[in-house]
C-alpha cells in the first residue's frame, strides 16, 4: 500500500495526511474547500482547518474528487459522518473491487439510524471497509505527538496490512475485528462529551464528569451489545481511551460546546461561528432514535438530546437524571 488517498481536507483528513506520508506513503488529499487546496499546494499549510502546522511538501491536494481517489491502494474517507452517505455514492463509480477503504468518521446517521460502516457498505459494495477509531486529536497526531488507535477490520490480513501502511513510532493502531463496537465507541462518546462539557459549564464538579463517563461508557456498552458488537471493544482504545479524552480534553469540539450550553449560550449561538463539526450534535438525536427502536435504556443520551433537540432545560434535565431510581451499577 503505498499510495494512499484521503477524502476530506478537516483538521482530522490533514493530520492522517501527515501520518501517512511519515510512514513513507504518497498521499493525495481531496478538499471541498478551493482556498484549503491552494495552501496545501502552495504553501504546504491549512491555516483553515489546522493552524500553526507545517505540511510535508510531498502532500498533494486536490479539489477533484476522481483524482484523489484513481490509482490509490487504500481509500481513507474522513468526511462528516452526515455527509459520508452522498459522498460515497459521488465515489462509487471510480473505485476498483475490494479497493480497501477506511472510515474515519464518527458518528450515526440521523434518520437511518446507521453505522457509517453500514452507510458505506451501502454506497460502495464493491469497497472492503475497516474502521479507524481512538483517542485522537488531530492537532497532536499532526504535531507527531504519542498516539495510539484502532484499526476495526473484519478481515484481519486486510487489517494488518492498512497498519503497517500508517503505523510509525508516534501513531500507533492496535488491531480489532470489531467494527461495531469500534464504531458505537466512536460515535456515542461524543454525545457523552457534551454532555460532561455541561457539567463543566455548570461547576457540578469532578465527581459528576466522573458519574458521567462512567455510566455513560455503561450505556456504550449496552448499545455495542444490541447491535451486535463486543463490551471488551468499549474498554480499548475506541471506547474507554477515547470517552476519557474528549470528556476531559478543552481541544474537543463537542466537550466545548456542552460547556458553551452549560454556561448559558444557546445552541445557535454556539455554532455560528464555527467552521468545524461538532458530531455529538446530529448524533445524540441519531443515537438516542437507535436506542428507543432497540428498547435500550440511554439516559444520559437521552437528556443531551432533549437538551438539544426538544428545547429541555438543563437543570430540569439534570434533575432528571439525579432523581433516577437506584440499581445495580452492573445491571445490563
Amino acid at each position: 500500500m503505498q499510495r494512499i488517498g484521503i477524502i476530506g481536507g478537516g483538521a482530522w483528513g490533514t493530520a492522517l495526511a501527515l501520518t501517512a506520508r511519515r510512514a513513507g506513503r504518497e498521499v493525495v488529499l481531496w478538499a471541498h474547500e478551493a482556498e484549503v487546496v491552494e495552501a496545501i499546494n502552495r504553501h504546504h499549510a491549512n491555516p483553515l482547518f489546522l493552524p500553526d502546522i507545517a505540511l510535508d511538501p510531498a502532500i498533494r491536494a486536490t479539489a477533484d474528487v476522481s483524482e484523489a481517489a484513481s490509482g490509490t491502494d487504500a481509500l481513507l474517507l474522513v468526511t462528516p459522518a452526515q455527509h459520508l452517505r452522498s459522498l460515497a455514492q459521488s465515489l462509487a463509480p471510480l473505485l476498483p473491487q475490494r479497493l480497501p477503504v477506511v472510515i474515519c468518521a464518527k458518528g450515526i446517521e440521523s434518520g437511518t439510524g446507521a453505522l457509517m460502516s453500514e452507510v458505506a457498505a451501502a454506497a460502495l459494495p464493491a469497497a472492503t471497509l475497516a474502521v479507524l477509531s481512538g483517542p485522537t486529536f488531530a492537532a497532536e497526531v499532526a504535531a507527531g505527538l504519542p498516539t495510539a488507535v484502532t484499526l476495526a477490520c473484519a478481515d484481519e490480513e486486510l487489517g494488518r496490512q492498512l497498519i503497517a501502511a500508517l503505523g510509525t513510532r508516534s501513531f500507533r493502531p492496535y488491531l480489532a475485528t470489531d467494527v461495531v463496537g469500534a464504531e458505537i465507541g466512536g460515535a456515542v462518546k461524543n454525545v457523552l462529551a457534551i454532555a460532561c462539557g455541561i457539567v463543566e459549564g455548570r461547576k457540578l464538579g469532578d465527581n459528576a464528569r466522573a458519574a458521567l463517563i462512567t455510566r455513560g461508557l455503561a450505556e456504550m456498552v449496552r448499545l455495542a451489545l444490541a447491535r451486535g458488537g463486543k463490551a471488551e471493544t468499549l474498554m480499548g482504545l475506541s471506547g474507554l481511551g477515547d470517552l476519557v479524552l474528549t470528556c476531559t480534553g478543552r481541544q474537543s469540539r463537542n466537550y466545548s460546546l456542552g460547556m458553551a450550553l452549560g454556561e448559558g449560550k444557546t445552541l445557535a449561538e454556539i455554532l455560528g461561528p464555527r467552521r468545524s463539526v461538532a458530531e455529538g450534535v446530529a448524533s445524540a438525536a441519531a443515537t438516542a432514535a437507535l436506542a428507543s427502536r432497540l428498547g435500550i435504556e440511554m439516559p444520559i443520551t437521552a437528556s443531551v438530546d432533549a437538551i438539544l433537540h426538544h428545547g429541555a432545560a438543563i437543570d430540569k434535565a439534570i434533575a432528571g437524571l439525579l432523581a433516577r431510581p437506584f440499581r445495580a451499577e452492573h445491571s445490563v
